[in-house]
């Protein structure tokens, strides 16, 4: 057995990411997931109180009301938000579109990420507009 073999890396410390700006940003994107968890639940057990019948989806419209989970659903959306930024930014780099062989700029493509978003925002409070 070789010598470079047998060597091992120290082992790192838990808090090594924290030392670099790249790796925080990274590590928060990826936290965005926790919020989105919550925000889930809360669909889902709207679902569930909507099979168990009124007074059951009454307690769950009640339990949406509150301040901590109106936050909390805030932060969700936030999170959601940053997730998308980050996402749309990375985008043009993992998979460049080119049209006549000469590739899109950057900043069109997320331009474009983002006027989608607004485009499906702006169909659903439509149709959220029409059942009222």
């Amino acid at each position: 057995m070789d010598k470079s073999s047998s060597q091992r890396l120290p082992p790192l410390k838990r808090n090594w990411w924290l030392k670099h700006r790249f790796f925080k940003l990274y590590m928060l994107r990826e936290a965005t997931v926790l919020p989105l968890v919550f925000f889930t639940l809360c669909l889902l057990a709207g679902m569930v109180a909507l099979l168990q019948g009124a007074e059951s989806w009454q307690g769950w419209i009640a339990f949406m009301g509150s301040p901590v989970v109106l936050l909390l659903n805030l932060i969700a959306l936030a999170a959601s938000l940053f997730h998308a930024a980050t996402f749309f930014v990375l985008f043009p780099r993992v998979m460049p579109i080119r049209i006549a062989g000469h590739s899109l700029p950057d900043q069109a493509i997320v331009a474009g990420q983002w006027a989608g978003v607004v485009v499906v925002a702006l169909l659903f409070f439509w149709l959220l507009g029409r059942g009222a």
